[in-house]
């Protein structure tokens, strides 16, 4: 069966999603950061504040369908959703075949699967995380070799505060969401339950991209200084 997450924006109304939800699921639960929502048989939905949803059991157009009906309680929706699928079955133990990209469930427990999902969610996250400081990257990039070269930057000075601008705005937005990296609260009150979280959490690296992208957020923070010196500059001449 299938599995799979999307980071599709910046925050969900879970209480909205709640509300609009509980009538029409079979089961329909708030957490810590999380709605669960049972739909019958294995269609299961786990949607997070931090703008993502870990779908179990649906095909991909039901999965897609279904994002369309959550985006009145979306804000901030991402210009490019960001998703990872995986094949998930049941079997005497709970394990992550990393080669297939298989998930092994021990029952049906709807804890484990929402235990599971926030590491799930929490990746594709960070992949949104790492797409912007990529392309931020990747845009900018010519910046600092122009200024080693020509000894300027050649932009007005409107376009370098609104570099500046962006710049910030993404660092600071990042350290602001850091806690939808961090381990959930719902493992505080149910920790029989976090090894499931820790299994899926290293089996997506979750840690060693994090300290990846901080490596690349000081790449980006060294970039908000010369634009800074070269603003400050232009503004004296």
């Amino acid at each position: 069966m299938r599995c799979a997450s999307y980071c599709t924006g910046h925050a969900y109304d879970l209480d909205s999603i709640f509300q609009a939800y509980r009538s029409r699921a079979n089961s329909a639960h708030i957490y810590d950061e999380a709605v669960f929502l049972s739909m019958g048989s294995e269609h299961t939905m786990c949607v997070f504040a931090y703008g993502a949803v870990v779908f179990w059991g649906y095909t991909l157009t039901e999965e897609r369908d279904a994002l369309v009906t959550f985006s009145p309680f979306l804000k901030s929706p991402l210009e490019k959703i960001q998703e990872d699928t995986f094949i998930y079955e049941y079997g005497t133990e709970t394990i992550i075949d990393e080669e297939e990209d298989r998930i092994i469930l021990q029952s049906e427990d709807p804890l484990l699967k929402l235990s599971l999902s926030y590491g799930l969610s929490q990746s594709a996250k960070l992949s949104a995380f790492e797409y912007d400081v990529d392309e931020t990257i990747q845009q900018t990039r010519h910046l600092p070799a122009e200024l080693a070269e020509k000894g300027k930057i050649s932009l007005s000075r409107k376009k370098i505060s609104q570099h500046i601008g962006k710049l910030f705005r993404q660092k600071n937005l990042i350290n602001l969401e850091s806690f939808a990296l961090d381990t959930p609260e719902f493992f505080w009150k149910r920790p029989r339950y976090e090894p499931f979280y820790q299994l899926s959490v290293e089996f997506l690296d979750i840690q060693v991209r994090l300290n990846i992208l901080n490596s690349k957020l000081n790449v980006v923070h060294e970039l908000y200084e010369i634009l800074s010196d070269e603003l400050k500059h232009a503004h004296s001449s």
